[in-house]
C-alpha cells in the first residue's frame, strides 16, 4: 500500500481494470505455495523483494520485513527450491516515486543502497539475484504507453532517460550484490522476437524501441554472471507495418482468445523463445542464460501444455547447439494480478479462488511437474 503501483491502481480514470486488493496473499501463504511447488516436482522458485516494504521511508529500513523475506528464502532452501530473487519488479516506494522515481539522477545510488542493505540481510540464502525485471518495460509502460506509473504517453525523452538511469543502477546493483551476497547476479530482459518480412525495415514502434534498450543491457551482461530471457511471442513487420493475427476485443473489455491468439491478443508462437535465446547468447558474449519467464495467458489448459511443450523444444535445441541454458521457469505458478490488466489473464499453472484463496492445480501443473522431475519431455502426451 506504500508503493506507486498501489496508488496507480486506485487512480480515478487510470488504465487499471481493477485494484490488486489482497492479490493471491502469497505474503501470508508463501509456505503453502512453496510446498505445492515442491510437491508438483519443481526445483526453483522466482519471486521479488518489495522495496516499499523494506524501505517504507527514505533511509528507514524495516528489520521485520527483511526477516519476513529471510523466512521465505529459508523455506525455499528447506524444500530444495533454488531461490531466484528479483530486487525490483516494477513498483517503487511512494517517497521515491514522488521525487521523480526512475527519472531522477539520484535513482541509481538509491537503488545501490537498497541492494546493499537487502543483500547483506538475505544474501546467504539467495540462489540467483536479478537487479531488475524487464527494465525495457519500465520506460515502455510508464513513458510511452502510459499504462504504468507515472502514466506518460509518447515521452520519448523520458523513455531514454529512464533507460540510462536504470542501466547505471543495474551496474551498481550487480557490483554491490556480488560484494555483499556473493551470489550470481544478472538481469531479466523482455526479449521480443522481431521478424521483418518482404523487405520491411526496422522502425520506431514501442516494441522496437524497447528492443534497443534490451541491446544496451545485453551488452552490459557481458560483465554479469547470467542473463534472464523472457519471451512470449513474436512481432512480425511488413512494409505496411505490424503483421500477425488480428486481435479483437470482447464485451468484457478484454481480448477474445482464438486458436491463433492468447488472452492478451498475442500470437500463439512459443517458438519465439529459440530466437531470443540465441540473440541473448550472441549479444551477451556467451553469458549463461536462465529462461526466467515463458508462458501463456489462456482459458484452455491443454493449450498451455502445448505452448510449454513447444517452448521447451526450443530450449533443448539451444542446448544441442552448445548454448548454456540453466533454467526454464514458467510464468506463473498462480493465476495472479497482471498489472493494468488485473485478474483477467490466466497465466497460472494453479487456479486461485479470489475469495477463499484456495489453490487448485490445473492439469498443466501436474504435466509440467512430471517434466521437471524427469528433466526431459515425454515421448507422448
Amino acid at each position: 500500500m506504500n508503493s506507486d503501483w498501489w496508488r496507480w491502481e486506485h487512480t480515478e480514470g487510470g488504465p487499471c481494470r481493477e485494484p490488486s486488493g489482497d492479490a493471491c496473499d502469497f505474503y501470508h501463504r508463501y509456505r503453502e505455495d512453496l510446498e505445492l511447488a515442491a510437491e508438483l516436482g519443481f526445483n526453483a522458485f522466482r519471486f521479488g523483494l518489495e522495496w516499499a516494504r523494506i524501505e517504507p521511508a527514505e533511509g528507514e529500513f524495516s528489520t521485520a520485513q527483511l526477516e519476513h523475506y529471510r523466512r521465505v528464502l529459508a523455506a525455499c532452501r528447506e524444500l530444495r527450491l533454488a531461490p531466484i530473487v528479483t530486487f525490483h519488479h516494477y513498483s517503487l516506494p511512494l517517497w521515491l516515486a514522488d521525487q521523480g522515481g526512475l527519472d531522477w539522477n539520484r535513482f541509481p545510488k538509491l537503488f545501490e543502497r537498497f541492494c546493499e542493505r537487502a543483500s547483506a540481510a538475505l544474501g546467504d540464502l539467495i540462489g540467483y539475484a536479478s537487479t531488475f525485471n524487464e527494465p525495457e518495460g519500465l520506460g515502455e509502460g510508464g513513458y510511452l504507453l502510459g499504462v504504468n506509473p507515472p502514466g506518460h504517453q509518447g515521452d520519448l525523452d523520458g523513455f531514454w532517460r529512464v533507460a540510462s538511469w536504470v542501466l547505471e543502477a543495474h551496474r551498481l546493483g550487480v557490483a554491490v550484490i556480488r560484494r555483499e551476497a556473493g551470489v550470481p547476479a544478472g538481469v531479466t530482459l523482455q526479449l521480443p522476437d522481431l521478424q521483418y518480412e518482404d523487405g520491411a525495415k526496422p522502425g520506431e514502434t514501442h516494441v522496437e524501441l524497447s528492443a534497443h534498450v534490451s541491446d544496451l543491457f545485453l551488452e552490459a551482461a557481458r560483465e554479469d554472471d547470467w542473463i534472464g530471457v523472457q519471451t512470449y511471442t513474436r512481432n512480425r513487420f511488413g512494409p505496411e507495418g505490424p503483421r500477425g493475427p488480428r486481435a479483437t476485443w470482447g464485451s468484457g473489455g478484454e481480448f477474445e482468445e482464438t486458436r491463433e491468439t492468447t488472452q492478451l491478443g498475442q500470437e500463439f508462437y512459443p517458438q519465439a523463445l529459440g530466437a531470443t535465446i540465441k540473440r541473448a547468447w550472441q549479444s551477451a558474449g556467451g553469458t549463461p542464460i536462465l529462461v526466467t519467464e515463458s508462458g501463456i495467458a489462456t482459458s484452455h489448459d491443454e493449450k498451455r501444455i502445448e505452448y510449454v511443450k513447444l517452448a521447451l523444444r526450443e530450449v533443448l535445441a539451444a542446448l544441442s547447439e552448445g548454448i548454456e541454458v540453466r533454467s526454464y521457469l514458467y510464468w506463473s505458478l498462480l493465476d495472479n494480478f497482471e498489472w493494468s490488466l488485473g485478474y483477467g489473464p490466466k497465466f497460472g499453472l494453479v487456479e486461485v479462488d479470489r475469495e477463499r484463496f484456495t489453490r487448485k492445480p490445473k492439469p498443466s501443473a501436474h504435466w509440467f511437474g512430471k517434466v521437471a522431475r524427469a528433466g526431459a519431455l515425454p515421448l507422448r502426451g
